[in-house]
């Protein structure tokens, strides 16, 4: 399978028990695309009924897809699949990261790696194209994920790509996380390396991906993505503001671009965004402001530039120079992008004061919790980790469950005080599961059993839990009623549809909506307008079912 198109044709088998590394044919996997699909079928084949996520017998593997590092848009990204232990069941599921992991992967001649076996001593996996090794971690065990990589890039070299745990994986915390790229993150599989002995791996790799009629087709292709039909991030089609290009805005819409709005602390002086108007696909790179999206106006100021995944032209990293964040011993350069920020605000659910400045303090708070999270390699599970420390602490819960001692050790105070340097200390607990508050990284279902939450709990609407799995909302039952409630249940964590929500969310009018959801499913009534939603049809049927057929084909090819 060398020389198929889009294949490097072989992946990796790493069993640690043994320390032993063999390649094998992608070919055996050849009806399932590739990422997720890999995956899966490993997964079922190989992992026996009953293991549980930390067990020695699971497996893990991260595998890239057909259109990884051909240069088509938005193709770097890794499907990571394994037993999920935050799920009641330990049932199988997959997490994914951006960044250029994936197509350093399949650079270096890989299309998956399959990681079993568990090691006596901490390892890390050496990838420099056909050079495997597995080497010694013990320096860099009980280091952050920043540290980690850092060291670890020194071996390898700047054009390598780092995937590391943090200490939350290293102790095997159900919300914990595998990143690479100091940012881009796979949420809840990063304490299956901890449970493995596996702090990182490192790849590297100079080897061309083969793509059919010498690329021109897909050159052709990627050429009409960018120019007609690309928009910014989350597929937002419409700016957020009124614009002269523009038949519509949205004021919801992620497409932030416009005259006066600046990358305020590039070197150099301000870069100013401008329209970055549908067509000009030299401005793709400036429509997503997302430091302002997520962080609000005061960091404008503060943002370098966007950053991003490699290939993809929709940079929605927002990269920040904060120097006031040395005074909490942090770093002053922080990267992230949505719910890497979102979540320290949940934890801080009595708000945010002031720092510097009038309105600062939501920014200063994600800034100061994402790169906590992030250095320690903790999972929100999509905001819920805040969400469960807020019921627990304002229904009383906290102080019935909790020793006393711990209790009075927390400092609630700064939490009442609206002060991030709570953050500092309540990710600490997390990640090194100190106490009774650490079983808050077990996960919404295991917290939820063990301190017994109640209705109020699974019932509250604005903890957007949409079943006892213990996953919230996110990109699929609160869309389109009906239709994101079947996407949802296919699926053994948070669904992820994009393909749905990037219709639903796109900004246009519900009227052209039904206009595009006819073309797909053969009629208008497979939508509805938000909130406002009629009984169930054939039509809503149908766009479930395509909406889940393109997002698996998404996460196998693998895109974003």
């Amino acid at each position: 399978m060398n020389k198929s198109y889009g294949w490097a044709g072989k992946l990796l088998r790493v069993n640690l028990t043994a320390g032993k590394i063999t390649t094998e044919p992608t070919s055996k996997y050849k009806d399932f695309i590739g990422g997720m699909g890999i995956g899966y079928k490993v997964i079922f084949d190989e992992v026996p009924a009953g293991t549980k996520a930390f067990d020695e017998a699971n497996k893990i593997v991260f595998a890239v897809g057909p259109l990884t590092g051909s240069g088509a848009p938005s193709s770097s990204r890794t499907n990571i699949t394994s037993l999920f232990p935050s799920n009641p069941y330990n049932a199988v599921g997959d997490s994914h990261m951006g960044g250029n992991f994936a197509a350093q992967l399949k650079y270096a001649g890989y299309d998956a790696i399959i990681i079993e076996g568990k090691s006596n001593r901490p390892v890390w996996l050496k990838i420099d194209n056909d050079k495997v090794t597995l080497e010694d971690a013990s320096k860099v065990w009980g280091k952050g994920i920043k540290d980690t990589t850092a060291q670890l890039a020194a071996v390898m070299g700047k054009d390598s790509s780092i995937a590391a745990i943090g200490q939350a994986g290293e102790n095997m915390v159900n919300l914990s996380v595998i990143m690479n790229g100091l940012s881009h993150s796979a949420g809840g599989h990063g304490g299956i390396l901890g449970s493995k002995m596996l702090k990182a791996i490192g790849v590297k790799g100079n080897q061309a991906v083969n793509i059919a009629g010498k690329g021109r087709e897909l050159l052709k292709l990627n050429n009409y993505m960018m120019k007609d039909l690309i928009g910014a991030n989350n597929q937002h089609v419409v700016p957020s503001t009124p614009q002269p290009w523009s038949e519509f805005s949205h004021k919801g819409s992620r497409w932030t671009a416009r005259e006066g709005l600046t990358w305020g602390a590039t070197e150099g002086g301000p870069i100013e965004t401008g329209i970055a108007a549908a067509g000009d696909v030299n401005k793709v790179g400036y429509r997503t402001m997302k430091a302002t999206f997520d962080l609000g106006p005061s960091a404008e100021k503060y943002t370098v530039r966007m950053g991003g995944c490699q290939s993809c032209p929709i940079r929605c990293m927002s990269q920040l120079r904060i120097p006031k964040l040395e005074e909490y011993g942090l770093s002053p350069y922080v990267a992230n992008s949505c719910m890497g920020y979102f979540s320290p605000q949940r934890v801080m659910f009595k708000g945010n004061k002031d720092i510097e400045e009038k309105g600062d303090g939501k920014m200063f708070a994600a800034a100061i919790g994402a790169s906590l999270a992030d250095d320690y390699g903790v999972w929100c599970n999509y905001g819920l980790l805040g969400t469960d420390l807020k019921h627990g602490y304002e229904s009383g819960i906290f102080k019935k469950v909790l020793p006393a001692d711990e209790y009075n050790s927390i400092p609630w105070n700064l939490l009442e005080e609206k002060d991030p340097a709570f953050l500092i200390d309540f990710y600490r607990r997390i990640a090194f599961k100190e106490g009774e508050l650490g079983h808050l990284g077990d996960g919404a279902y295991w917290v939820a059993k063990r301190w017994d939450f109640g209705d109020d709990y699974w019932n509250n609407v604005k903890y957007g839990l949409w079943s006892k799995l213990g996953f919230p909302k996110h990109h699929s039952n609160e869309t389109n009623g009906q239709v994101g409630a079947l996407i949802s249940c296919m699926f053994n964590r948070d669904a992820q549809s994009h393909t749905l929500v990037n219709l639903v969310g796109s900004g246009l009018p519900i009227e052209i909506q039904k206009e595009v959801v006819a073309e797909i499913v053969g009629s208008p009534d497979g939508i509805d307008p938000q909130l406002n939603y009629t009984p169930m049809n054939e039509y809503k049927a149908r766009l479930a079912k395509w909406a889940i057929i393109k997002n698996c084909l998404h996460d196998s090819l693998t895109l974003c």
